[in-house]
């Protein structure tokens, strides 16, 4: 098999997942580990794939220039935060709002969930998380311990990841799962990296209850990696911008506790 051929299947296969194992590869490309390494190491060069601990991941050639540092695909966390802002606060304050008193909770990074740290004050919570704009905003807060696992750092979300299959995580566990998405739909939910994919799939297996925090507009789309299905979130918090006919949807595909906040307080 000529080295073109090679790289078309290796990416293919990123682009189809986002992120392959090295196993993955060996097994569909016909050539030596050796080889396929090799390969990698050119597609990294020009620019087409980034490299990682255990395999490779997909690059946006119009986001990542060679040689520059890799980053995830999506918006960055400053754009981001200033989307849909009075919702994304509503939402916080709602999901705040049902810690309680003493316990350990998971907040995954995202500009909605990092609205709930305002309002988490006082609440002695033991809190794990990826994100360090919520470490920032917490390590105020005396009474609250934080937790973070290991990994790289990506600077534009500010967000800690570790690659697919490396485990990273803390020995902990928490009653409450707080997670963001990219996208929301009767499929399931979606974020747009496979880094940010396998993150929350870990957070997933950490927690007794699940709960989604996703603005109007991320119910609008359909797109992007599927985290999991609807029937692995335990409760969903909205605001009051989103369609009904879409909530009707959610709730047909299984999601029965769906809180809907208005997004003007």
């Amino acid at each position: 098999m000529h080295a073109a051929e090679r790289e078309e299947i290796i990416l293919k296969a990123l682009r189809e997942k986002g992120f392959a194992t090295y196993r993955h590869l060996e097994a569909n490309v016909d050539a030596s580990p050796a080889t396929i390494r090799r390969d990698l190491a050119r597609l990294e060069k020009h620019g087409k794939i980034t490299r990682l601990h255990g395999g490779a991941k997909a690059v946006d050639p119009d986001v990542t220039a060679p040689g520059s540092p890799p980053g995830l695909v999506g918006t960055p966390f400053e754009k981001s935060l200033k989307q849909n802002i009075e919702a994304k606060r509503a939402i916080g304050q709602a999901a705040a709002a049902i810690c309680d008193q003493g316990e350990g909770i998971i907040i995954d990074g995202g500009t909605t969930t990092y609205q709930m740290c305002r309002h988490l004050e006082d609440r002695k919570l033991q809190v794990l998380t990826n994100s360090l704009h919520i470490v920032n905003a917490l390590l105020r807060q005396e009474t609250t311990q934080l937790i973070v696992p290991s990994g790289q750092i990506f600077r534009e979300q500010n967000i800690i990841l570790a690659p697919a299959g490396e485990v990273s995580m803390p020995n902990f566990h928490a009653s409450k799962l707080f997670l963001g998405a990219a996208a929301v739909s009767s499929r399931g939910i979606f974020q747009a990296d496979a880094l940010l994919v396998a993150s929350q799939r870990r957070f997933l297996d950490r927690a007794d209850e699940v709960i989604l925090v996703a603005d109007s507009d991320k119910l609008q789309t359909s797109s992007g990696a599927i985290v999991c299905p609807l029937d692995q979130i335990d409760r969903l918090i909205t605001d009051d911008g989103a369609d009904p006919d879409l909530i009707d949807q959610l709730r047909e595909a299984g999601l029965e506790q769906i809180d809907i906040v208005a997004s003007d307080i």
